[in-house]
């Protein structure tokens, strides 16, 4: 395509904007004029990968530091569903005003030809019809679009089958539609409304899918529940990582881990910040077990605690540890089911164990239950014991190992800068999407 100014635009979480900067530097190296509007520390990365760099002016950086503070009655709810209905209306959609008028801002002095943004900037469904621009939105998260076959997203219920699985999926679906985020629908409604927009009827989480010019989805359709339709203008582009140069680290601790029978990596991504939840308890499930080797990576919580609770020469305890790097070192992979983890997880082969229920994460634990690609426990707290039966039965269950080869596999066959690229070109040429195969492997279990 021809030169094109491309503005990026994400929320301040690290499982939103990472996905999306190996695509922006690859636009950079093609001669695009790539910008980046985010809010935080993310300032610092974007001008790390050479990019020009705009700051939030009128939207709330809120993320994993500052929520609880900003929104403190969040604390309070223990209900997943709850939770995620208060995080859409305090985190996403209230921003939505906010993110319109730094859009806006920016256009006025540096008119774009493109916005991408990741699924959770809902301003960029908005700035599609109050700018002549073309926008892109990236799935950073499962599929969200309402399908007959799949259960509403925010349930983490898998996929069922029959007349009646059908119909079951169809209750839910009007309850969560017309019941559990109705207030979502209605905010979202009342602020197109404010901007000048007609009131649309599509459920909240079909608007980031539906309301763009081309849709890309981070994954494959392999980690997917098999569904009946799908948009003409989703693309999965296969696992998108984030940049990495040609200077990352390698693992510092390989003879170590060469050394031992069992290497269990595990995390809880950067949002979640209590070290009771999966840290403690998966270091409590090992601890004094000689043939396993636990690394814990903390995101930067709790680190020195755990370390002086943790003592055993078994254990590595770090604020970050380069996944790519540890990861072919590992067996088991242990997660509250943040999904740049568990893509990176699947890429090397590595079976997860998953604990995750708030923010959306049910949705992945689910589908690493339903591809067979690890044990969800189903629980935001797991014991140390059920941990440790998971970790052993995945060690004795060579079936998980099939499914991972059979995923790894699937991603090979993608691409995703070269994809994502080729499909922005497209829409940004008015050419046809290229046509996509998105069928699911295995959608005969639900037919």
């Amino acid at each position: 395509m021809n030169k094109r100014r491309i503005l990026f635009a994400t929320v301040p979480f690290d499982g939103h904007f990472s996905p999306l900067t190996s695509l922006a530097v690859h636009l950079h190296e093609q001669g695009h004029d790539v910008r980046w509007l985010v809010g935080g520390k993310y300032g610092r990365k974007v001008t790390e990968l050479g990019l020009h760099h705009y700051p939030y002016v009128n939207t709330q950086a809120i993320n994993q530091e500052n929520i609880d503070t900003f929104c403190p009655e969040r604390i309070r709810l223990k209900n997943p569903i709850a939770k995620l209905r208060f995080d859409i209306n305090q985190v996403f959609l209230l921003r939505v005003p906010e993110q319109v008028a730094d859009v806006k801002a920016i256009y006025k002095q540096w008119p774009f030809d493109m916005l991408v943004h990741d699924i959770g900037f809902l301003g960029g469904a908005f700035l599609r019809e109050l700018l002549p621009i073309k926008t892109a939105c990236v799935g950073v998260l499962p599929l969200t679009e309402t399908d007959p076959y799949v259960p509403p997203t925010g349930m983490g219920v898998k996929p069922q089958s029959g007349f009646f699985g059908r119909q079951l999926i169809r209750i839910l679906q009007f309850a969560v539609n017309n019941v559990m985020f109705k207030p979502c629908n209605e905010l979202y409604n009342s602020i197109r409304r404010d901007h000048g927009l007609q009131p649309i009827s599509s459920f909240i989480f079909d608007t980031a899918v539906k309301q763009c010019d081309v849709y890309l989805q981070s994954g494959v359709p392999g980690f997917e529940f098999p569904r009946k339709n799908i948009s003409p203008h989703v693309r999965y582009v296969g696992p998108m990582f984030p940049y990495k140069s040609s200077e990352s680290k390698g693992f510092a601790h390989v003879d170590r881990a060469l050394r031992y029978k069992r290497v269990v990596l595990t995390t809880q991504g950067t949002f979640e910040r209590d070290i009771e939840k999966i840290l403690v308890p998966t270091l409590e499930a090992f601890k004094d077990d000689p043939d396993t080797l636990v690394i814990a990576t903390t995101g930067g919580s709790g680190t020195d605690v755990l370390r002086k609770r943790f003592p055993q020469s078994n254990i590595i305890i770090d604020d970050f540890i380069p996944f790519e790097s540890v990861m072919p070192y590992a067996n088991v992979y242990v997660t509250n089911s943040g999904y740049g983890g568990v893509m990176l997880a699947l890429q090397h082969e590595l079976p997860v164990v998953a604990a995750g229920i708030h923010e959306g994460k049910a949705e992945i634990a689910s589908r690493i239950d339903f591809c067979h690609l690890g044990i969800n426990l189903n629980t935001e707290s797991p014991t140390p014991v059920q941990i440790r039966k998971a970790v052993h039965k995945i060690g004795n269950d060579h079936s998980y190992a099939q499914h991972l080869s059979k995923i790894r596999a699937e991603f090979s066959q993608y691409n995703s800068t070269g994809l994502a690229t080729r499909y922005l070109s497209e829409i940004l040429d008015d050419h046809v999407l290229t046509p996509q195969n998105t069928s699911h492997p295995a959608k005969e279990l639900i037919a």
